[in-house]
């Protein structure tokens, strides 16, 4: 990969977006979760059907077993992603935010594309980064040595014992906690090889908003999916 790799690296990213995040204006389509929240103690089961984003051809399932502040489990199984390449992946969630997948009515400048930032008052900021190892606060949102590398296009990705953090945004531990648990969770792969060069570049969509130093291709949305409740 080319200089990308190690831009994708920059803490000023996640100051960035956490920015973005939070002039996502005050209407939402779902209310405040309770104070109090619904059925804390009991175990729930979720799953989304990961559809693609900016035309990736990508798809896939994530399933997760959440019980109060803590998922116990999460999987993510994806395909139809770029070929070998790291793909940052996310559980996001805002107070002021629609909290389901963007479409192109989002596409804010009209250029045929979703870029992440355009995608946040759909989605909302991160809450959760599902990495492979260390932490998963949405600190490490872009810490690309430690996300998913597909094979071939491929994942399989599955984490234990993630505790939810405050975030500004979205609320505190439990606030987030609660959000998810009752299916107003959304989970978010990103990373798209739009000229199929076989690495992330400047040449087809330019610099991440997130980054000069950052091509698109590397931070756009390539799949989405909400994770609503088994019952």
């Amino acid at each position: 990969m080319q200089r990308s790799t190690t831009a994708f690296l920059g803490t000023s990213l996640f100051a960035m977006l956490a920015a973005a995040s939070l002039g996502v204006g005050s209407a939402s389509a779902h209310p405040t979760p309770s104070p109090q929240g619904n059925g804390a103690a009991r175990t729930v089961h979720l799953s989304a059907q990961l559809d693609e984003l900016n035309n990736s051809g990508a798809s896939g399932t994530a399933t997760a077993r959440i019980r109060n502040q803590r998922i116990q489990n999460i999987q993510v199984h994806a395909n139809g992603l770029t070929p070998d390449a790291p793909h940052a992946q996310h559980i996001h969630f805002g107070q002021q935010a629609l909290n389901e997948c963007p479409t192109l009515a989002q596409d804010s400048n009209k250029d045929g594309r979703l870029t992440t930032v355009e995608g946040i008052p759909a989605y909302g900021p991160v809450v959760v980064s599902l990495n492979t190892t260390g932490g998963t606060t949405p600190a490490s949102f872009l810490d690309v040595t430690r996300f998913p590398v597909s094979d071939n296009g491929s994942y399989s990705y599955s984490r234990d014992n993630i505790k939810f953090t405050r975030v500004a945004g979205g609320g505190t531990a439990k606030q987030i906690a609660d959000a998810v648990r009752e299916g107003r969770g959304v989970v978010v792969i990103h990373g798209i090889d739009y000229n199929h060069n076989g690495s992330y570049d400047f040449d087809s969509a330019g610099a991440s908003e997130l980054d000069s130093n950052l091509p698109a291709e590397a931070t756009d949305p390539a799949a989405c999916g909400v994770l609503d409740v088994v019952k």
